[in-house]
């Protein structure tokens, strides 16, 4: 009876010191336990997020971007002028020479050489006509085509050396107000274009 008194104490004492051996009950290690793993976890799954994430790229300031581009190159007067048409109208004059518009043009008595002497109000009223000069289509002209360059590089057209103009009261093809006008120091003439020469127009006799 003593013997089974002391296998009993035994087994209780060690059942006693088997509980107070870690200082936690059985249901605290397990959360314990639960809590720790999803530590790691989280802290795993952080780790490989950061180690895939792609190295972010630097963006493009606009002042970087401008001074990435290339300067444009912007073309002078004279080739921004192009070319223009010159035909031949039919007027009170008779044929005279005319824009590929059909408007008259006109030749300026003042003008000297390759100068032209109409800037301005003059040029304002009298219009240059600009670019490199070109017969239309179908058209023959006789006399010489060419140019002359203006203040500021642009082309302006020439017809047997003498610069041409408009006229900003011709508001239509075929009229010829410009014709024999006194202004801006010197005369104005249409062109007229013959079947064998060409000649100015005018009831004052001027002339090339």
């Amino acid at each position: 009876m003593a013997t089974e008194t002391a296998r009993t104490s035994n087994v209780a004492g060690s059942r006693h010191t088997g509980r107070r051996g870690t200082g936690l009950p059985r249901r605290a290690i397990v959360m314990t336990a639960t809590i720790a793993g999803v530590a790691v976890t989280g802290l795993f799954l952080a780790a490989c997020g950061s180690s895939s994430s792609p190295p972010s790229t630097p963006s493009t300031t606009p002042a970087a971007a401008a001074a990435s581009t290339p300067p444009s190159t912007a073309a002078s007067p004279a080739v921004a002028a192009g070319t223009v048409t010159l035909k031949t109208e039919s007027t009170s004059l008779g044929v005279v020479l005319a824009d590929g518009a059909g408007m008259t043009v006109y030749w300026f008595a003042a003008d000297k050489g390759d100068t032209s002497a109409c800037t301005g109000a003059c040029a304002a009223a009298w219009p240059p006509v600009t670019g490199t000069p070109q017969a239309a289509a179908g058209v023959s002209l006789p006399g010489k085509l060419g140019t002359i360059t203006r203040a500021g590089g642009v082309r302006q057209a020439t017809y047997n050396g003498h610069p041409l103009y408009t006229f900003a009261a011709d508001t239509a093809p075929g009229q010829v107000n410009g014709n024999d006008v006194d202004g801006f120091g010197a005369y104005w003439y249409a062109i007229t274009i013959g079947a064998s020469d060409t000649s100015t127009t005018s009831s004052g006799g001027g002339g090339w």
